[in-house]
């Protein structure tokens, strides 16, 4: 699967990321440096989110 935005190839933690913060029923997703200028942080930022819900148990990061 590829970023919607700039067609790079996707990781699982880049789909569910998308889905958490965009559409948890999303078809089409966003790597993290798209995703961090979607929303104008920065792609540590996004790395941080991720990791976060990965230790609070989120099922959509396994």
């Amino acid at each position: 699967m590829n970023c919607v935005l700039c067609g790079r190839k996707l990781t699982s933690d880049e789909i569910a990321i998308t889905r958490k913060l965009i559409n948890r029923a999303a078809e089409e997703f966003c790597c993290i440096t798209c995703l961090a200028a979607k929303f104008s942080v920065s792609e540590e930022d996004i790395r941080r989110l991720i990791e976060n819900f990965r230790q609070a148990g989120c099922s959509l990061f396994f």
